[in-house]
């Protein structure tokens, strides 16, 4: 096939643009003269946003004390940057319809995509990172070149997706082989002119070689342990049937004890179907 992943990431044209609403809030969130005030107007010209938000405040997902009644008090508590980025993963979610059920289930892809951050994100919190919120957009967006792959590239996926079930070979693999590059590569390609962080960029790269993604190694590795734990313990699927092979060096580039695998997992076994709910409107 002779299309590079940049040319076919650009054919998302029909996909459409992040939201305005999230494009401003961005704006908002990196000018230092705002103020919570300012955000809280953006978020209310999305109502269905200012709901999700305000739902997730009162959630397991956080666990907060008392309820959150108000955007301000959940930009209050969340703070403004996590907002944001939980703001960028409800607006993704939108984003991409039209997937045949006959490739690959969608509920299931999403319940693998939501679990893979809900695990980035708890990782993140065991390692005291500042923002655990952009871990969990990072987990979820991971395997979103899958989508326009499957949109895009709709012949060569149904092959790639027999190939990999019949011969019990990772279906990135075959991908490469039949397209000349996989998923994650065009996932980067869609993140970067939607101008996403750098880190979120190279998480989503090099999800499958975490130690190759430079400086990102620590947000790429986490995202990389997430999704191979979310494929063991069978939280959805994005179309592949095997475990990808957990890379040691990632699991190491960590520093976390093994001991916090399974109360993370209890953790997103609390987390999951509400929010699944939240944001997708489904069981998880």
């Amino acid at each position: 096939m002779s299309v590079s992943a940049r040319s076919l990431a650009a054919l998302v044209g029909t996909v459409p643009s992040l939201p305005a609403v999230f494009l401003r809030l961005t704006a908002v969130v990196d000018d230092p003269r705002s103020a919570i005030r300012d955000m809280e107007e953006v978020v209310y010209e999305d109502p269905a946003l200012a709901g999700r938000l305000l739902r997730l405040a009162n959630s397991a997902y956080f666990g907060f004390p008392g309820h959150v009644d108000s955007l301000s008090r959940a930009i209050t508590l969340v703070g403004t940057r996590q907002l944001r980025d939980l703001a960028l993963a409800t607006s993704v979610l939108d984003l991409f319809t039209g997937v045949s059920s006959d490739m690959v289930s969608m509920a299931s892809f999403w319940r693998h995509s939501v679990s893979t951050g809900l695990i980035a994100r708890a990782l993140a919190t065991w390692r005291r990172e500042v923002n655990a919120e952009q871990f969990f957009v990072a987990g979820l967006l991971h395997d979103i070149g899958r989508l326009v792959l499957l949109l895009k590239a709709s012949e060569s996926m149904v092959q790639a997706l027999q190939r990999s079930r019949n011969n019990d070979v990772l279906l990135h693999v075959v991908e490469r082989d039949i397209l000349g590059f996989d998923h994650a590569t065009v996932g980067n390609e869609l993140l970067l002119q939607w101008n996403l962080p750098p880190a979120i960029c190279a998480a989503v790269a090099f999800h499958h070689m975490p130690m190759r993604a430079g400086a990102n190694v620590p947000t790429a590795a986490l995202v990389h342990v997430a999704d191979v734990m979310a494929n063991a313990i069978a939280f959805g699927s994005s179309g592949m049937d095997a475990v990808p092979p957990l890379d040691a060096s990632a699991w190491a580039a960590l520093g976390l004890p093994v001991s916090v695998i399974k109360p993370s997992l209890n953790l997103v076994q609390q987390q999951l179907a509400e929010t699944m709910t939240i944001m997708l409107g489904t069981d998880g």
